[in-house]
């Protein structure tokens, strides 16, 4: 079976033996699945982290069923697509403080994939290098300079 179809049956499934009446739909390339609800704030919780849970456990237990499966990432009503979005202008607007000031400046605490998306996306910046502590806390916060 594809996984991507075994990830969107599991999601599916989840979402009903949950109550919720939802739509799911696979993006195939970026490998996202993408719900649709009526009640999008409960699934997606406080700053996001009840839907990081279900994207957790949609991957758990694909990988248990497909251990070569790639991950998917969630998606409820594009939730994570604009805050990415937002994390990336205030990243943005911290570069600019610290290309006026020549202080480095430090941004919220951030999960890995978070912190990923803001160093992918000053990797080539002229201006701004990125660094994250090398700990393992889950959080942690990138420093601009």
């Amino acid at each position: 079976m594809d996984p991507f179809e075994n990830a969107q049956e599991i999601l599916d499934a989840m979402l009903g033996y949950l109550g919720f009446a939802a739509k799911v739909d696979l993006d195939r390339e970026l490998g996202i699945l993408n719900v649709t609800c009526a009640e999008s704030k409960l699934l997606i919780g406080p700053n996001g982290s009840r839907l990081d849970e279900i994207q957790y456990l949609v991957n758990r237990v694909l990988q248990d069923q497909i251990p070569e499966a790639p991950k998917v990432k969630v998606d409820i009503d594009n939730f994570i697509a604009s805050r990415d979005y937002r994390l990336i202008e205030d990243a943005e607007s911290a570069a600019a403080g610290v290309i006026a000031s020549g202080n480095p400046a430090k941004l919220e605490p951030m999960n890995s994939y978070q912190r990923r998306l803001v160093h992918h996306h000053f990797k080539d910046h002229p201006e701004i290098k990125t660094s994250s502590p090398g700990d393992s806390a889950r959080l942690k916060r990138i420093t601009l300079s």
